[in-house]
């Protein structure tokens, strides 16, 4: 009976620490990756892989690239084999990448998530657009300039104008001797006054 007893007693032990784990064992989940999350890579490898703890199944498996500007850097169809995925990479530009993925557990449950790196050399800069407005080219000499020219540079370069207004009234030595008569028809008339009173 004793013997019995401990049997049924480990059997309800080792059966009440498995049932915890299961559910965690039914879930997939990211367990490494190349390039590492976070690492900075100064040359761009062909793929980029992914390895999870369980197999993913290729039919509900989403994986996605973007690079910087969120332009797509998947290069083609991911490759699984077993419990590794690998995806083809189309580098671009210099920057941060960010690998998405979503894959299904045992259980139906779907496990999303993403992992991140730096990519430090890339392709170069793009052109400037074409809608840029291009600088506009020097006039030529004989050209005249035109009225943005004239309000930048200022009316310093115009020949100066003459005052064409009309003179009025009599010139200045007219005036002179039209006062010198009246000063003297002035004395005249006060000596003719003086010699009067005195008679």
């Amino acid at each position: 009976m004793a013997r019995d007893w401990i049997a049924v007693l480990g059997v309800a032990l080792g059966v009440s620490l498995a049932l915890p784990a299961s559910p965690a064992a039914a879930h997939n989940s990211l367990s490494g990756s190349n390039p590492a999350n976070g690492a900075r890579v100064a040359k761009a490898p062909d793929r980029i892989e992914l390895r999870f703890l369980a197999k993913p199944n290729p039919g509900t498996t989403k994986i996605t690239v973007t690079g910087p500007d969120n332009v797509v850097a998947l290069g083609g169809k991911p490759a699984f084999s077993g419990t590794r995925v690998r995806i083809p990479f189309a580098p671009g530009a210099a920057g941060l990448y960010i690998v998405g993925y979503q894959v299904t557990s045992a259980d139906g449950h779907p496990i999303k998530g993403e992992l991140r790196f730096t990519l430090t050399t890339g392709t170069p800069a793009q052109p400037p657009s074409p809608s840029a407005t291009p600088p506009e080219p020097p006039s030529p000499s004989g050209a005249p300039p035109s009225s943005a020219d004239a309000a930048t540079h200022g009316p310093a370069s115009a020949a100066p104008v003459a005052d064409e207004s009309p003179r009025k009234g009599p010139p200045g030595w007219l005036w002179a001797l039209g006062g010198g008569l009246l000063l003297l028809l002035a004395a005249v008339a006060a000596v003719f006054a003086v010699r009067r009173r005195r008679s």
